[in-house]
């Protein structure tokens, strides 16, 4: 099985975070889609980046939306975090809540915007972690 397709490799994960990044940035403003789902994508981006440099580091995680638990996983494995990254904590409640009608919310182009550069920040902060350890 390739890397990229296989559970167990963190090129997989990433993979997944750029594909969930690029639905994110698609087809803002259009009338029939909510930003409530792009930012659900910014969200399942950053949360398969954060698996992907678990996976690098050799450690599990479990099945989990939570941003937070993820991240103090990584710090855990001995990954140092940049302040910016842990702002992605904001987008965990795009994982469940956002996803229904009335119980969040409308998300706003600001919204999305945010959650976007948050999402591309931690993607090119996983890509480095991981990446630097292939020596690419």
């Amino acid at each position: 099985m390739s890397p990229e397709r296989d559970p167990s490799h963190p090129a997989s994960w990433l993979r997944r975070a750029r594909s969930n990044l690029a639905r994110s940035r698609s087809q803002p403003g259009s009338p029939d889609v909510l930003y409530e789902d792009l930012c659900f994508d910014a969200q399942q981006a950053v949360e398969k980046a954060l698996k992907a440099v678990l996976l690098h580091r050799g450690k599990a995680f479990p099945k989990t939306h939570a941003v937070a638990e993820l991240l103090t996983l990584v710090q855990r494995s001995g990954v140092s975090l940049p302040v910016e990254i842990e702002e992605a904590t904001s987008l965990t409640p795009y994982a469940v809540e956002a996803r229904y009608p009335g119980v969040w919310e409308e998300v706003t182009a600001e919204d999305h915007a945010d959650a976007v550069r948050i999402a591309e920040g931690v993607l090119r902060w996983a890509e480095g972690i991981v990446g630097a350890a292939r020596g690419a």
